[in-house]
């Protein structure tokens, strides 16, 4: 699956482009990547083998919206960013308070800094 002596990043996103540069950005932090999964379903059956340390969710997936899948990382305690342009980041905060929101396009840069807060938020809990 993945390397276990780094922290893992579940990557959920079904333009391949996008998949690719998260994935690539994540890896260049250091992380190891779980994915990039193009649906839901997918990511579910990975997060039954093996919870990741964080997440990097797009909202609608190849099969659906990533809902299911935020609900159960979320309930599980691990960190979550939404990377979409179909919600707000007011709309993520209202149903997960703990979750950060990258709106696309959405700069590599931006996407870092997000994950070192979502990672800091975690951490301080």
């Amino acid at each position: 699956m993945t390397n276990c002596d780094r922290p893992t990043v579940l990557v959920v996103e079904d333009e391949f482009i996008v998949a690719l540069d998260v994935s690539e950005t994540v890896r260049d932090l250091g992380f190891a990547v779980d994915g990039p999964y193009a649906r839901t379903a997918h990511a579910l059956a990975a997060v039954d083998k093996a919870l990741p340390s964080l997440a990097i969710l797009d909202v609608n997936t190849a099969d659906g919206e990533v809902y299911p899948l935020a609900d159960r990382l979320s309930g599980a305690g691990i960190p979550i960013i939404f990377h979409s342009g179909h919600i707000s980041a007011e709309e993520i905060a209202e149903r997960y308070p703990a979750a950060g929101a990258c709106i696309k396009p959405c700069p590599p840069g931006n996407l870092v800094t997000m994950i070192d807060t979502v990672r800091s938020k975690a951490h301080a809990a």
